[in-house]
């Protein structure tokens, strides 16, 4: 058995959810798909799929030897790199996890330049709100605005996310324009239910200023606070990459620019250094590349 290709069709099936995925993938036939599966399990000595007719599932043990079956290829690549006297070109697929404005507003875009220059990479968006499980996800990277990192991961930082309070002219003409944070009291702040939500923090020339809002309206996604405030509802605090377009405009007007709302950090999660994809190793340095210069939504 050529146990280095079992070893790449059973992480394909993974990542794919399928043998019928995984076969058209790698160019095989579905049959040959189970016949690499079922020998590579008859050489380990146990089941690593379950398998049913709507979905597979990694057993307890597919699940302990996935990570060292892609570090077996990630191996192998280096290994043929190295003998052929030139560096392997990015390859294979990754499965990145990001919130949905992020990935809307900017990552898409780099991904999309990224296979550009490396045409045999493919990509795997998981859009969640929430932090996810790098390992039970099978999350090659992640990536999280926030300034709370999980001590057991490892964070590159990437850029500063900036923000803005902002409303139509519409809903301040209704209202009224706030002159100081604690004018928000009085207006109806539409809050992101996963970070500040009753308290919106501030900076002026070095001081903080705390303000506890409320409102009518509370969502896990900013996207959709976006949409709200569009639709003249209150008050929201969104990133910049997400409304420059929109502020620059007139759509939307940005309330106390001299009030600097908090700044979260923009990071690249994983959890290993070692034996990394070469695919991955080349999008961490094309990310941090694309942020080296000062963002558009910054300027």
């Amino acid at each position: 058995m050529d146990r280095l290709t079992a070893t790449r069709v059973f992480v394909e099936v993974v990542d794919r959810g399928s043998q019928t995925a995984a076969g058209e993938a790698l160019e095989m036939s579905r049959a040959m798909v189970s016949r690499y599966l079922a020998e590579l399990e008859a050489w380990v000595g146990a089941r690593l799929l379950h398998r049913s007719t709507r979905k597979l599932s990694l057993t307890g043990i597919g699940e302990q030897l996935l990570p060292q079956c892609r570090e077996m290829l990630a191996v192998a690549e280096t290994m043929q790199g190295i003998s052929s006297g030139s560096d392997i070109a990015p390859r294979g697929n990754l499965r990145i996890a990001c919130s949905q404005s992020f990935a809307q507003a900017w990552l898409v875009h780099q991904l999309n330049a990224f296979i550009g220059l490396y045409p045999q990479v493919g990509f795997d968006l998981l859009i969640d709100s929430q932090a996810v499980n790098l390992v039970e996800a099978r999350v090659d990277l992640a990536l999280r605005i926030t300034n709370q990192l999980d001590p057991n991961l490892i964070a590159r930082k990437l850029a500063v996310c900036r923000s803005a309070v902002c409303a139509t002219p519409v809903y301040l003409k209704r209202h009224g324009m706030p002159q100081r944070p604690e004018d928000l009291t009085q207006h109806n702040c539409l809050s992101y239910a996963y970070f500040g939500r009753s308290i919106w923090e501030f900076q002026r020339d070095g001081e903080p200023f705390a303000v506890s809002v409320s409102g009518n309206f509370s969502a896990n996604e900013s996207m959709v606070l976006l949409e709200a405030t569009l639709a003249d509802a209150g008050i929201s605090m969104q990133p910049l990459y997400s409304v420059a377009g929109l502020l620059r405009s007139g759509t939307l007007v940005r309330l106390l620019p001299e009030y600097q709302p908090q700044e979260l950090g923009i990071h690249a999660l994983y959890g290993t250094r070692r034996q990394m994809p070469p695919a991955l190793r080349a999008l961490l340095d094309f990310l941090l590349e694309r942020f080296a210069e000062q963002p558009d939504w910054d300027r």
